[in-house]
């Protein structure tokens, strides 16, 4: 049985030779890929005299590492962490066991619910973790600790079946979403986190990034969940022209007249368009069931190819 630990890194020449050696350490087995993204720094030298197996990723981001990480990679244990030293390599062996005996295909770092609000000082972030979290576990009635963090493990078939469409930092949201949306068996693993050493910097903007995360969220919420999401939309604009239609019609019934016109027509125009949109969310929820039963089966000849 095959493990890769997976190690984007970007600019990480303080900490990545420390966090290759403690993987060697606690996966002797393993094969330790780092995919440099562009460094400015002497990490890729750093990592490949360290003996990793080192590549660059020449598209920025870190959505794209991953991609090239998934598409080139074959291992039956996957294992995602970031080159910053923040995440304990101890940790990578209950993962480890955790795909290999298929009690997971994805397995969570939960930094959340141990030490991450102690050690990460941006407040911020810290914020964006419980709303994206919050925003998740409601819209897709789950109950995950922590979305977006940086350590991960992945069976074969989790790391086949995902459509990469992240190019940056919203990738871990991504993941999440899907791994709920196609019933992959979730398990969550409290770890100890720790905040970056002096000089390390993060590549993360607050605010930028949260916003491509919000927007990611919220498009894959309405292509996941097409009905929920449209008749949402449809419920919106019904209550709006049910408050500008009901004073006209208390009004006719009063008077026998209408007297807003215009108003009237456009309450109607509103209504229209509410319908249109619910019934669009019934035919993309159509489409949607029969892609999850293509999918099933996409899934099934991985399952084949991976015997093989």
């Amino acid at each position: 049985m095959k493990t890769a630990v997976l190690i984007p890194c970007y600019n990480e020449e303080l900490t990545i030779k420390k966090v290759i050696l403690d993987f060697k350490k606690t996966l002797p087995k393993a094969d330790i890929y780092v995919y440099d993204n562009n460094s400015t720094d002497n990490s890729y030298e750093i990592a490949k005299d360290t003996g990793a197996i080192v590549k660059r990723e020449y598209r920025q981001g870190k959505g794209n590492v991953v991609r090239s990480m998934f598409r080139d990679i074959d291992a039956d244990c996957y294992i995602l962490v970031d080159g910053d030293d923040t995440y304990p390599a101890e940790a990578s062996k209950e993962i480890e066991e955790l795909i290999l005996s298929k009690k997971a295909d994805m397995v969570i770092g939960d930094r959340l619910s141990s030490t991450y609000f102690e050690e990460n000082k941006r407040r911020f972030h810290n914020s964006g973790n419980k709303l994206v979290r919050k925003l998740i576990n409601t819209i897709f009635n789950s109950d995950i600790s922590d979305i977006m963090t940086g350590m991960r493990g992945f069976s074969y078939e989790f790391v086949k079946s995902f459509p990469i469409s992240s190019k940056e930092f919203e990738i871990e949201t991504e993941m999440t979403i899907f791994a709920l949306n196609h019933n992959f068996l979730i398990k969550e693993l409290p770890i100890e986190y720790r905040d970056r050493m002096d000089g390390s910097e993060s590549k993360l903007n607050t605010f930028s990034d949260g916003y491509k995360v919000i927007s990611l969220l919220f498009g894959l919420f309405r292509d996941i969940r097409p009905l929920f999401f449209f008749s949402l939309v449809t419920l919106v604009l019904l209550i709006i022209a049910g408050l500008y239609f009901f004073p006209i019609l208390i009004d006719f019934y009063r008077t026998g007249f209408v007297e807003k016109v215009p108003t009237l027509i456009t309450v109607g125009v509103v209504a229209i368009v509410a319908v249109i949109i619910f019934f669009t969310g019934v035919v993309l929820h159509v489409i949607r069931k029969q892609h999850d039963e293509n999918f099933e089966h996409h899934l099934n000849l991985i399952a084949q190819n991976k015997k093989r």
